[in-house]
């Protein structure tokens, strides 16, 4: 009986735990405050903190963690009260709350998405909106429909949950030419890829994530399709856009983690990870911006399967890394370009991100950025910070751009942070999508033209 009866109350108990770990979360009562840090102590002590935060329901947002400068973090209701106290009496550290109830703030955007016309609707699909996986795997769909002599789809491979890793490439079929207009042999290759939602806000023991691997980083995969749209809609009719079209092939994955994607549009808007499992039953997911094999889980990452930054069991442990990996190693002779978009900060980064220190060919890839960051802010005034990432923000290894810089050998890498700089974080407002995918056009048109003075002379 004795034995019965704990068979029972483990099953009875495992069902608890998958009951509660796929529930929906809700984020009623949660705020988002903002840190006042004003010496190197209070950095340290906080720094010390978020290491455990999770365990409090205390979420660090933040990209960087230093003095005189807003580390942004969401607290649970029932945490407002203690860490209110910390804040005061240990570490005598101020703040401001930015919202009031993160719930609320995402159910009226969700309201407004439902409810308020699109503005720029394009071949049957908003690019004003935010949208599900399945509807951007069907966008992909109409583009080669649309564009038969311009596109094509791919699939890189499928998630652990069994979902396409869908992408759309574009092609021109003429040949590239130098500066001379003579042709070249073969034609480089481009390759971008956006957000999986970025999980449930930053508890990792360092600052936060910066790739567009993140599934609650919805602005990133709306800014690559924005961008995939304005090459093809305007091939043959803008001569830049043409002209830098003919000079590339590109490979584009809107959505990388799709998984982490899907479940941050049923169960948990501000999701980060994959979905995989692992050695604690009651937490799922790697981060895929720690799990590649360059400098795998040194600095900024953790063993913790709990925490954000887990870089998972070993590198590739996740099939989506290993597979987009394997895509990118079997085209690595033409690729030369690789960006990963992420948000939020607003920077334009280049490796190394594993150490502070800059590799060999640093000048020459953070000219691109600058390249970028200037033609990006004359569209709006947007600022931009360029650098490389473990000096620019934190230090993260086992991070994507470190691998394709260090082992795929593509020179020009890069990581780039979209909007905003911390009003609306992870939950950018659906107007500001229009306005990210045209400044970011412009940045990556200049870094294009960059680029190809480089490779083709």
């Amino acid at each position: 009986m004795k034995i019965v009866f704990s068979s029972l109350v483990a099953i009875v108990l495992l069902a608890t735990i998958d009951s509660n770990v796929n529930a929906y979360k809700s984020y009623s009562q949660y705020q988002l405050w903002h840190l006042h840090i004003v010496n190197n102590e209070q950095v340290a002590k906080i720094l010390e903190f978020s290491r455990s935060a999770y365990q409090h329901k205390i979420n660090f947002w933040s990209e960087e963690f230093r003095k005189d400068m807003p580390i942004i973090v969401s607290v649970a209701p029932e945490s407002i009260e203690s860490f209110a106290t910390y804040l005061s009496k240990e570490l005598n550290v101020k703040y401001d709350v930015a919202m009031k109830d993160i719930g609320s703030v995402i159910e009226g955007q969700k309201l407004i998405h439902k409810l308020e016309s699109s503005t720029y609707n394009a071949d049957d699909f908003a690019y004003d909106k935010y949208h599900p996986l399945e509807e951007i795997h069907a966008w992909i769909d109409k583009m080669v429909q649309t564009y038969p002599n311009l596109a094509s789809s791919f699939v890189v491979g499928q998630s652990y949950e069994k979902r396409d890793l869908k992408g759309l490439k574009i092609s021109s079929n003429k040949a590239a030419v130098k500066r001379d207009g003579t042709p070249v042999n073969a034609k480089k290759a481009v390759w971008w890829d956006g957000g999986t939602p970025d999980n449930d806000s930053h508890t990792f023991s360092q600052k936060h994530n910066f790739l567009g691997i993140h599934a609650r980083e919805w602005i990133s995969p709306a800014t690559n399709i924005y961008i995939a749209h304005a090459l093809l809609s305007n091939y043959s009719i803008d001569p830049t856009i043409t002209h830098i079209v003919d000079q590339f092939d590109y490979y584009i994955l809107p959505v990388f983690n799709v998984d982490g994607y899907a479940y941050t549009w049923s169960k948990d808007r501000l999701w980060r990870k994959t979905r995989s499992k692992t050695s604690n039953p009651n937490c799922f997911g790697a981060d895929p911006n720690r799990n590649w094999d360059y400098q795998w889980c040194e600095g900024g990452a953790t063993h913790d399967p709990c925490d954000d930054i887990y870089c998972g069991s070993k590198p590739f442990s996740e099939i989506e890394t290993l597979q987009v990996s394997k895509f990118i190693s079997d085209h690595k002779d033409s690729i030369v370009h690789y960006i990963n978009f992420h948000s939020y900060s607003q920077l334009w980064m280049t490796p190394w991100g594993y150490t502070t220190k800059k590799p060999a060919q640093f000048k020459l890839q953070d000219d691109g950025s600058a390249q970028a960051v200037a033609a990006l802010r004359a569209v709006f005034g947007t600022r931009y910070v360029h650098g490389n990432i473990g000096a620019t923000i934190y230090v993260a290894s086992g991070n994507t751009v470190d691998w394709t810089s260090g082992t795929a050998n593509i020179t020009f890498s890069y990581a780039v942070e979209l909007r905003d700089t911390g009003e609306y974080g992870f939950l950018l407002p659906e107007n500001q999508i229009l306005p990210s995918g045209q400044e970011t056009l412009a940045g990556e048109l200049a870094l294009l033209k960059y680029i190809e003075g480089h490779v083709y002379g």
